[in-house]
């Protein structure tokens, strides 16, 4: 899943790099200002990485994230999420994982689920 931040501070990601902006609105525009880029720093995402941050991102889509994408460990996992009210169970039927709205308040907890079971 690729994405473009703008802003100071705001995180970008193409092609399995992430990078970022430096935070300070001042030192963003002054950037600019000289025909600068405004990131700060960068890092090039692993394999693992980058499917970890599939989910992360995935399931806080309207539409969820397909749960034939996650891997084993983490289809296991869907069902004691329904159970916990955090996963919505007629999305799961159809194929997709949609947080609720307490699923969305601890979404970092759900993912941990999904990637590791």
């Amino acid at each position: 899943m690729n994405w473009w931040g703008i802003g100071p501070g705001a995180h970008s990601h193409v092609g399995g790099v992430r990078w970022w902006n430096v935070k300070h609105p001042a030192a963003y525009a002054s950037r600019l200002a000289q025909g600068l880029s405004p990131a700060h720093s960068r890092e090039v995402l692993t394999a693992e990485q980058r499917s970890d941050e599939d989910i992360l991102l995935g399931v806080r889509l309207a539409q969820g994230y397909p749960i034939a994408a996650l891997p084993n460990e983490g289809q296991g996992a869907i069902a004691p999420l329904i159970g916990d009210g955090l996963i919505e169970g007629r999305a799961a039927l159809r194929g997709s994982i949609v947080l609720t709205q307490r699923g969305r308040l601890l979404a970092d907890t759900v993912v941990h689920h999904l990637i590791n079971g």
